[in-house]
């Protein structure tokens, strides 16, 4: 599949990897750096992608979902990751209001991220605006912390290597 990918225009390859739910940008970001696509470059179209998916996301949840759970198996998947993720986000939402969304967004963990920030805002009734919002900063903070630590290891990484 990565051969797949490294034929696609970056821009679109970027855009593939942050979509996928378990990578998101934790993923398209030190792909892209490592790829040699320039940072500033990877990290717009990443952190872009990232706000639109989190946005489809909360539309998805908010227009669709009730037609999909009246499959017995999607309901019983839906209730098992709702439990799951109020369970992580209800402290630091009671707490911080959609701050705590952003918070929870902006970790760059698995098991955080937009997918499940966007489940967390939706049961937790929080309004298109203020997930939006909570949306582009928990991003914007995931964005930063991913290129940060990416960028400081490449040059860890080339220092280390000019010593050998």
């Amino acid at each position: 599949m990565i051969e797949w990918v490294k034929q696609l225009d970056p821009s679109i390859a970027l855009a593939i990897i942050t979509f996928i739910p378990a990578l998101e940008l934790r993923a398209s970001i030190p792909y892209g750096i490592v790829r040699g696509y320039g940072w500033p470059y990877v990290v717009a179209v990443c952190i872009v992608t990232h706000i639109i998916l989190g946005m489809l996301v909360f539309l998805f949840l908010a227009k669709f979902l009730h037609l999909f759970l009246r499959w017995r198996w999607f309901a019983r998947v839906y209730d098992y990751y709702v439990t799951r993720t109020q369970r992580k986000i209800q402290k630091p939402v009671e707490r911080w209001g959609e701050l705590g969304i952003a918070m929870f967004i902006g970790v760059p963990l698995p098991g955080s991220g937009v997918y499940t920030g966007a489940l967390a805002a939706y049961i937790l009734g929080l309004s298109w605006r203020k997930f939006v919002v909570a949306n582009i900063i928990g991003v914007l903070i995931a964005g930063t912390a991913v290129t940060v630590i990416c960028l400081f290891f490449r040059e860890s990484a080339g220092w280390l290597i000019k010593m050998i």
